[in-house]
Formats: structure tokens, sequence, C-alpha cells
């Protein structure tokens, strides 16, 4: 795919200070503030653009600055920022922390600009002091980890970090009916037999790649219905659960799709952009309410896929979700470096 990403919804949300991460409808909430979450999402894409603009560029430096800022020196981040810029929350470890992690290790494997690219591992150095006992949290710095080590490979705080997300991940179980390592699938399941696959690739465990490659295959099969997606909605699912499920949320195509990307480029194997195919045809129709999830004129992603059809409102997370996929989607066709 190489249609260029619309940023136009995205630079609605944006301040100089942060991202808003709701809307109402197309416009900002801005009584709800900022969070690490969405932006370190936003780090991610415009890092990612192969030619930004220079409106992404200064959208970058603002997402990085936003990062650096929630920063303690132990490692641990706040996450929640009122419009004012004062932080609302207490600095931890939770999952905002591993995607920021991720979102530092992106921004220091592809930007351009030399200024950013230290701050960013700067600032990765410093998130990978801390460290999470939350499995998706660790996955998410796994994935940021394995981005730095694509620039340095003897990066020791991220090999140290890879090693320690390792005992923290759960295996795959060894009953075919539900090898998931979790009794529910819940949210962003992908990332966790994504950051198998890197941890693998890295930590030359190739048992532990051929689990998250497994881990992989089967929840996209588990998601899968009549040749198209048919996501986990945001209740979660259980082996005994039957769908489809309400309400969907964008995120979940964008992190299978990232997932995919890695399985890719690690294995080389279409079917990989197969899925990664079907997440991109999610937004455009393909899905269980067979409405459209997106805003092709602006960027704008929409919030969830209800049983009604979809939700209007334009919020940072969905409209991210929507921008990653297209980008993830745009990788060639043969194994490419990250």
């Amino acid at each position: 795919m190489s249609e260029d990403l619309k940023f136009d919804h995205l630079l609605r949300l944006t301040t100089p200070l942060g991202l808003f991460e709701h809307a109402l409808g197309t416009t900002p909430r801005i009584e709800h503030g900022f969070c690490v979450d969405d932006v370190a999402r936003a780090l991610v894409v415009t890092s990612r653009e192969p030619a930004p603009s220079a409106e992404v560029g200064r959208l970058s430096g603002t997402y990085l600055a936003f990062l650096l800022a929630a920063q303690h020196d132990d490692g641990l981040m706040h996450n929640r920022r009122d419009s004012d810029g004062a932080w609302s929350d207490t600095a931890t470890t939770d999952d905002h922390w591993g995607r920021a992690l991720w979102a530092l290790g992106t921004a220091a494997a592809h930007l351009a600009d030399p200024v950013l690219t230290a701050w960013s591992r700067r600032g990765a150095a410093t998130a990978m002091r801390a460290r999470s006992s939350w499995p998706r949290a660790m996955a998410y710095a796994a994935v940021g980890a394995g981005q730095l080590l694509h620039v340095n490979p003897d990066d020791r705080a991220a090999i140290q970090l890879l090693a320690d997300a390792r005992r923290v991940l759960g295996r795959a179980r060894s009953e075919t009916s539900w090898p998931w390592p979790e009794l529910r699938l819940t949210y962003a399941n992908a990332v966790l037999p994504e950051a198998m696959i890197v941890i693998g690739e890295h930590l030359d465990d190739a048992v532990l790649l051929g689990d998250g490659l497994d881990l992989l295959d089967w929840l996209v099969d588990e998601q899968t219905v009549g040749g198209q997606l048919s996501l986990v909605p945001s209740g979660g699912r259980s082996r005994a659960d039957s769908g489809p499920g309400y309400a969907q949320q964008p995120i979940e195509a964008a992190v299978l799709a990232e997932a995919c990307r890695t399985a890719y480029d690690a294995t080389g194997d279409d079917r990989w952009t197969t899925v990664i195919a079907q997440s991109v045809a999610w937004f455009e129709g393909a899905n269980d309410g067979a409405v459209v999830m997106r805003d092709a004129s602006t960027g704008g992603g929409y919030d969830g896929l209800e049983a009604h059809g979809a939700s209007q409102n334009q919020g940072a997370e969905s409209t991210l979700a929507w921008l990653s996929t297209l980008q993830v989607a745009r990788i060639p066709r043969v194994a490419a470096a990250r």
C-alpha cells in the first residue's frame, strides 16, 4: 500500500503540550487531558514515517518531549496529564511504561533527526532502569528493546530487559483447544506473542520464537470468521463465549497487524501479510457490523464497533490504530528490517 497517511485529525488532537485522549465527534475533549499511552502510540507512528513532512516532524518532537517529561530518574512514569500540564497520577510501571519504552525504542531506531534520536535513546535507557510485573507492560517494553537492538546489537540494558521479560511472559499452554497463557483473551492480546517472537530472535531462543509464532497463529484463527476479522470485544473472551462480541476496539486490529508485521519480518511468510490486509479491511468495513471504521479524508478513526454500528467519536487511540495499521500494511513483500 503506497498511499500517504493523512495526519489531519491527529494534528487537530495535538497541542504543543500533548495529544488529547478523547474526542466528541471530531472535537477534542480538552477536559479529559492527555495520557502517555496515546502519546507513545503517536510517537511510534510519526517516527516510522519514511519521509515525514515538517508538520509530522514537529509532532515527533512534541510527543517525545511529553514522554521524557513523564519520566522519573528510576524509570517509573506518570500516565495522566491535565490540559494545563500537571501530572495527576503516581508514577508506575503499568502498561503505559511499556508502551513508552516501545515508542522510545522505535524513535531511536527510526528518527532521522540526530538530536531527537539521542533524546530517544536517553529516554529508553532511563525507562529500562525499571521493570514491571504486568505481562503486557513487559511485552511492550520488550518490543521497544528489540528496536534498540536493531540499532545496537550490543546494548546490554536492552538484552537484560529481554531476559527479564522472558521470565514474566506466560508460555503457551499444552492444551491445544486453548493454548493462550491466560484464562481469557482481554486487551492488546497480540503483543504477548509478538514479544515472544522478538525475545526469541534476539536471545537465540528458538523454542520461544516458535511458541510466539504458534500462539499468534492460534490468536488469528480465534479472531477470524468467514475470512474476515471478528475481534475480541472490550469485555474480553473466554473459551465458553461465542461471537460476535461488542464493543470491538480498533486498537485490537492495530495490535494484531503490528504482531503480524513482526512475524513476517522474522519468517518472510506471506501468511502474516494476509492478516495485515484483513486488519486494514476491518477498518474498511470487512467486520461484523459491515461498517466503515475510519475517515479516509482526515485519518481519523472511529472509537468502537458496537452492535448498532460505529461510534462516531474519533479519539486518539482509534485514530492511531487506523494510521498504524495502514503504515504496517506498507511493508514490502520481502522480509524487511524493522
